[in-house]
């Protein structure tokens, strides 16, 4: 079966055995009960760590290819499905393994985007961790190259699909804090290092992982521990920094419950580098991003809403706490928060349940009306995807949202970069001023890497 026939049997599988006059196979198998024949087969780009979860989620499909450049890392997921086939480089597996249908993609975040763009252009449908990119520019090539594909997408920020969403966005639109103009937003990471600078060893690579095929895009440097797993994160050339990696979950519920796109403007300040030389005139590091940051971002009046300030913390530093918080009671959760300015009062908000969802002082959420139920709730983040990619509805999460959402996180270290107020310019996607900054928007890759 050819891949276009392939698809479109997938989208049509399930009206054309419903109109048959046979047994149900819901009768046959249960409610539940999936036909083989309506299953897509899924591969996984990274399965170790987060990636293995991903993958773990949408096993209700066949799990057909696993690649992952650290076969050490990625062992249990290789045990858990001993029949996909096991690859290290994607494009490989993509060129060599016709019958995949869909991919999910886990890697660093360096490699979001040329992993996702090459699985697009051969027309499989794209599930991508969070954030999409790490670059503005690699952000448009995805979103541009996805719709020309026409397949489903969806971004790994799982809050997306959950009730905090709706109920947050329901309240708002009732009224029960008024017109809100200010946001601030924050998280205890970075949980890796940063700050710091590049490590001057160069230890052997295990034998179990290929580095090269690791770095990908990124300027070659020699193997060290100091980068992986997870620490990634914290390093300009791979990770997206704390703003990278918590702000498209934290960032999620404002953009939905007020509508948001693009900022006008950010700005950025942060802890100061300690310069490894000493030398004070020149405390930039160019190789890991600061312990902590502040970043600002303006929005500008949109239908229904008025222009908006949302604050971002990392690293330990807060907002202040609000006066109508008891004593005792926690400002958000273990993760972060979310803390709402109205004309008529204040929400706070957890980073992850419902129950974080508050009017404070409590006496004012006892007191509150709750609104009917609204919108429409989540079948649930993965499944949203996979029915998307079966011909359903696009997810919540596609990439058309995910875009303006994660380009905002990724101004925002851009900002961090320049340590200048930036304006940019929706339309151009560029940034008006400072125009060097300009620069970050994207980046050149390693020769034999592109999008």
């Amino acid at each position: 079966m050819n891949k276009m026939n392939r698809r479109q049997f997938l989208k049509n599988s399930t009206a054309t055995i419903a109109s048959l006059t046979v047994v149900s196979r819901h009768v046959l198998g249960g409610p539940d009960y999936v036909a083989p024949s309506d299953k897509l087969n899924i591969a996984g780009i990274g399965v170790g760590g987060q990636g293995g979860g991903d993958i773990s989620r949408v096993s209700s499909e066949n799990i057909v290819a696993l690649c992952d450049v650290d076969w050490k890392r990625a062992e249990k997921t290789f045990e858990k499905f001993p029949q996909a086939k096991r690859y290290r480089d994607f494009r490989k597996m993509l060129e060599k393994q016709k019958d995949i249908d869909a991919v999910v993609v886990a890697t660093p975040d360096h490699v979001h985007a040329v992993a996702a763009v090459y699985a697009l252009k051969m027309e499989k449908h794209v599930y991508l961790e969070k954030p999409l990119a790490h670059t503005i520019h690699e952000v448009r090539i995805l979103r541009k190259t996805a719709k020309e594909a026409g397949v489903a997408t969806q971004m790994g920020n799982q809050g997306h699909a959950e009730e905090t969403m709706r109920l947050l966005k329901e309240w708002l639109d009732d009224g029960a804090i008024g017109k809100v103009r200010k946001i601030e937003a924050w998280t205890p990471h970075p949980v890796w290092p940063q700050g710091i600078y590049r490590p001057k060893e160069q230890p052997p690579v295990p034998d179990y992982l290929s580095w090269d095929l690791w770095l990908g895009p990124a300027p070659y440097r020699p193997y060290h521990p100091a980068y992986l797993p997870a620490a990634w994160r914290g390093w300009w050339d791979f990770g997206t920094g704390a703003l990278g990696d918590m702000g498209c979950h934290i960032f999620d519920p404002v953009f939905y419950a007020l509508e948001l796109s693009y900022p006008s403007s950010v700005e950025a300040s942060y802890s100061i580098f300690v310069p490894e030389t000493m030398n004070w005139d020149k405390p930039k590091n160019e190789e890991s991003y600061p312990r902590a940051s502040i970043v600002r971002y303006q929005f500008p009046e949109r239908a229904n809403y008025p222009p908006l300030k949302l604050t971002w913390y990392d690293g330990g530093l807060m907002p202040e706490r609000p006066e109508e918080l008891e004593e005792g009671r926690r400002m958000g959760s273990p993760f972060g928060g979310l803390l709402f300015f109205g004309d008529k009062g204040k929400i706070l908000c957890g980073s992850h349940g419902a129950e974080s969802l508050r009017l404070i002082p409590e006496k004012r959420m006892k007191e509150y009306q709750l609104p009917k139920k609204t919108l429409p709730r989540s079948i649930g983040h993965f499944k949203e995807w996979i029915t998307a990619c079966k011909g359903g509805k696009p997810a919540g999460s596609n990439f058309d949202y995910a875009a303006p959402l994660t380009e905002t996180v990724l101004l925002g270290n851009i900002a961090i970069r320049t340590g200048q107020r930036m304006i940019w310019d929706t339309k151009t996607g560029k940034i008006k001023n400072p125009a060097e900054a300009n620069k970050y928007l994207k980046r050149e890759y390693r020769k034999g890497w592109d999008l």
